[in-house]
């Protein structure tokens, strides 16, 4: 049995919660640059509607339209327009104009802290000789890790910085929940994890849960977003103005799906690599183990929703009501199967 080094552990800690520091710090720069952007655009519009007023008064008083007076209804995109504010449109590709400061503060904080986060879980890979996803701890931490490693990734390529508060509020929640509610020493792993497919089957299933994840808030956006246009279409007041920065809900719901296919790729895989696992380690592929029969419930639901989708037309609130479900689920077998369901999974480490 390798030795595990303790001193190195207690950096991976400290590490952790300079990271966890770092996350909340561009949390609160995301919410931030939702609140000051919603609030330039409004002023603009303001403006614009005033000097869409004057040259109707000063048309009627001459009987003529002036030729520059603009559109009725152009209010929001020549405000958005002039003030470079929203983050991005349905293509959700970078949009030129003016640089939104504290959106760019809050991303190179985004990769401060992963920085940071990556040097804690390699550290505690380290200081345990083996890889860093042996108990809930390590599981929580290492997701978190995925989710904003996949965050900024897109982001080299999508404008997705709307949905930063979401990621990241939900990477500050996991990194709390592991030190909180997962603490757990750096250690040597049971006999029924040292084998090969801990790398295999376990890390295809985090970075599964690190898109699942992505697609979650996504999903959640999608469906305030979709009541915000139902009011808009029924002349209603409008509420949650920061939406106005987050593409239009059929947006969202297009790549929340395209990213789900790609993590139930993941998750299929994680399926079946644990049937191999079982079988060379109890010699059984299936025996309806409470993480068993939850993985598959996992898979069930995103099947359920895929298929519903792409073929019984279940897309707008219904088809991301599906995929929040399935995050939920995710969530319930990480955490209520792995502390309160004894089986062959108990292994948690709390």
């Amino acid at each position: 049995m390798r030795s595990v080094n303790a001193e190195l552990g207690a950096l991976s800690e400290l590490l952790m919660l300079l990271a966890s520091i770092a996350y909340m710090v561009a949390f609160v720069f995301y919410v931030l640059d939702l609140v000051k952007s919603s609030s330039t655009i409004s002023a603009l519009e303001a403006k614009l509607a005033q000097d869409r007023a004057r040259s109707l008064e000063l048309s009627l008083e001459h009987s003529i339209v002036p030729a520059g007076a603009p559109a009725a209804d152009s209010g929001y995109s020549q405000a958005a327009s002039v003030s470079g504010a929203p983050s991005a449109d349905d293509s959700m590709d970078y949009a030129a104009g003016p640089r939104r400061r504290l959106a760019r503060i809050a991303v190179a904080l985004t990769v401060l802290a992963t920085a940071i986060h990556v040097g804690a879980v390699l550290t505690r890979a380290i200081a345990a000789n083996r890889v860093p996803w042996g108990n809930m701890y390590e599981f929580c931490t290492t997701g978190a890790l995925f989710v904003a490693l996949i965050f900024l990734i897109t982001l080299t390529r999508k404008d997705l910085r709307f949905v930063g508060s979401f990621v990241v509020g939900l990477i500050v929640i996991m990194l709390y929940a592991a030190t909180v509610g997962f603490p757990t020493p750096v250690s040597n792993l049971i006999p029924a994890l040292q084998s090969y497919w801990l790398v295999v089957h376990v890390s295809v299933a985090v970075a599964s849960a690190a898109l699942f994840t992505i697609t979650f808030a996504m999903s959640v956006l999608q469906l305030l977003q979709s009541s915000r246009e139902n009011q808009a279409a029924a002349g209603g007041e409008e509420r949650m103005r920061f939406l106005r920065l987050v593409p239009s809900a059929l947006s969202l719901e297009n790549l929340a799906y395209r990213l789900n296919a790609l993590a139930f790729v993941g998750w299929t895989f994680t399926l079946m690599a644990g049937a191999i696992w079982a079988e060379q380690a109890w010699g059984r592929y299936w025996g309806w183990d409470t993480k068993e029969v939850w993985t598959f419930v996992i898979w069930t639901v995103y099947a359920g929703y895929l298929h519903a989708r792409a073929t019984r037309g279940w897309t707008g609130t219904r088809a991301a009501w599906l995929s929040i479900v399935g995050y939920l689920c995710v969530v319930f077998n990480f955490s209520i199967v792995n502390i309160y369901f004894s089986g062959l999974h108990s292994y948690a480490g709390v």
